[in-house]
């Protein structure tokens, strides 16, 4: 555990800018002290004429229709292009920002009956159109710092994806008396061990599967940064209910204990918790299944740097029971138009992909292939939605 966050300090004043500012307002939110929980508030009211179908018997859950998410800036405005007089082919960039055509629905999870949890409120999009008969896959999205579930759904464009892709999409969203800037507390000792938050997540997803006929075969979990990081551990105490993991410029999983010590993670990995972390989980969870993982990191990041990119590929290796000397398949690839160069290390066990590894040149600490226009995004690809998706499809529980 790191002692002093003065070496830290001086760590981050050494990076460019742009990284720098990253860096200060990601200080600022792992020290800023928590707010005070806010006053119980009238249950939110439909806010468009979508019907909403009713939650799973005995339970405190609520279900509105939500309008789709907007972007902050007054610029975007223009998102959904006017009809003219003489239609023309609207520009790729608003065909591309132009909201998903399914339900965009928002919630308050508190619990089944007789448990007593921290209430916390998501957002669900499901895909215009008939469900398959197994009904539709979903994937669990977790925003990291400073970003709400709607800000997190518009940046990543998941949506879009998900209508073309045929899933669900979920987005829980850390509240502010927990956090006072929606931070998971993925370096907490007890939420690693599956405690904190991650019953409330579970606990969410099941109440979605349920009252939706989601397939419970097709259950998939990723997030960015400290989201990232929650991901893994809600993977990692659960791994029966999910098929596959996603993680983009995650921490390693099992080390930091302090706000400190995460930030001695996010800098330095930590070398000396990468195996005994994963012992601990085998040891906690014998007969541990496959948990096949995609991991995305950008070469430039000075937040979350890429050793611990380094150091979840060797967790995911121990998880997966893969031998180091296990052949990985390397595909590099140009970027191209808007793209960066970027590489793809893929390890399979006989024919199935088990992990893959993309490296992204020149990205800093943001969504690759995002919408730039929100923090924590960046305009060039690749597109890490897709490329969530495209793993995710190859995979079932």
């Amino acid at each position: 555990m790191v002692k002093s966050s003065a070496p830290l300090l001086r760590s981050l004043m050494r990076v460019g800018k742009k990284q720098q500012r990253s860096a200060a307002r990601l200080l600022t939110v792992l020290f800023a002290p928590p707010k005070p929980a806010p006053k119980a508030r009238a249950k939110p009211k439909s806010a468009s004429s979508t019907a909403a179908p009713k939650p799973a018997p005995k339970s405190r859950f609520t279900v509105t229709a939500a309008a789709t998410p907007k972007p902050r800036s007054a610029a975007t405005a223009a998102a959904t292009p006017k009809p003219k007089p003489a239609p023309r082919a609207a520009p790729a960039a608003l065909l591309k920002d132009a909201p998903a055509p399914g339900k965009w629905l928002t919630a308050r999870y508190a619990g089944q009956s007789g448990q007593v949890l921290r209430p916390m409120s998501y957002w669900l999009y499901l895909p215009d159109g008939a469900p398959p008969p197994s009904g539709w896959p979903l994937i669990v999205m977790l925003h990291g710092c400073e970003q709400s579930a709607t800000q997190f759904a518009q940046g990543t464009r998941m949506n879009q994806m998900a209508q073309k892709a045929g899933y669900a999409v979920l987005y829980p969203q850390q509240s502010l008396s927990a956090h006072p800037r929606r931070c998971w507390k993925w370096y907490d000792r007890a939420t690693q061990q599956g405690g904190g938050d991650v019953p409330v997540i579970v606990g969410m997803i099941g109440q979605v599967l349920a009252a939706y006929g989601l397939d419970r075969s097709r259950v998939f979990i990723c997030g960015m940064s400290a989201g990232a990081g929650m991901a893994n551990i809600v993977a990692l105490n659960h791994p029966e209910l999910f098929a596959g993991l996603g993680l983009h410029s995650g921490p390693l999983y099992g080390a930091g204990h302090s706000t400190v010590g995460a930030l001695g993670v996010m800098q330095h990995g930590n070398g000396a918790r990468v195996d005994s972390a994963i012992a601990e989980v085998l040891e906690r969870r014998p007969g541990f299944p496959s948990m096949p993982t995609i991991l995305i990191q950008g070469d430039d990041d000075r937040v979350v740097r890429p050793v611990n990119q380094v150091h979840l590929r060797r967790q995911a290796m121990l998880l997966n029971d893969l031998p180091a000397a296990t052949p990985v398949r390397v595909a590099h690839k140009a970027g191209g138009r808007g793209g960066l160069p970027h590489q793809l290390h893929d390890v399979y066990r006989g024919r199935k992909l088990m992990l893959r590894v993309a490296q992204i040149a020149q990205l800093q600490h943001a969504w690759s292939g995002g919408d730039a226009r929100l923090s924590f995004n960046s305009a060039a690809g690749p597109d890490a939605s897709k490329m969530l998706v495209d793993f995710f499809g190859k995979h079932r529980r």
